[in-house]
């Protein structure tokens, strides 16, 4: 049975790390492509950053970029993503999902290409 469950958000201070996790069960996991979304309350989700099936190719949108880092091991089926210098504005729930591609281009985002979803894992930050 496919499966994809994120785990690690909680409640944190601006200006502190976590952390977040995802388990893929089920699915040839080093094939694709995976990535964070995240959605606050009252806005539409959006895409946070994506890696291909290997390490070497990583995209981030630009409120992320140079504070938070996509990671995958494919040898434990997971993937990672840390959060670090987190603000206010980052507080969202975070969502893991595995792309029907195996590499992020520079349109990655669009969540029809990503048909494996996890339900998510509430990361809200505090001033």
């Amino acid at each position: 049975q496919a499966q994809v469950v994120e785990s690690g958000g909680g409640l944190v201070q601006a200006g502190e790390s976590l952390t977040l996790s995802c388990t893929i069960s089920g699915m040839a996991f080093d094939d694709y492509a995976m990535a964070w979304f995240r959605q606050a309350p009252g806005k539409e989700r959006e895409g946070v950053a994506c890696i291909s099936n290997n390490i070497y190719s990583e995209r981030y949108t630009k409120a992320v970029v140079g504070r938070f880092r996509i990671s995958r091991d494919n040898a434990k089926n997971t993937l990672y993503l840390r959060l670090n210098s987190l603000k206010v504005e980052d507080t969202a729930r975070y969502f893991c999902a595995m792309s029907m591609y195996g590499s992020c281009g520079v349109d990655w985002t669009p969540e029809s290409d990503f048909p494996y979803w996890g339900q998510g894992t509430q990361v809200t930050v505090s001033s």
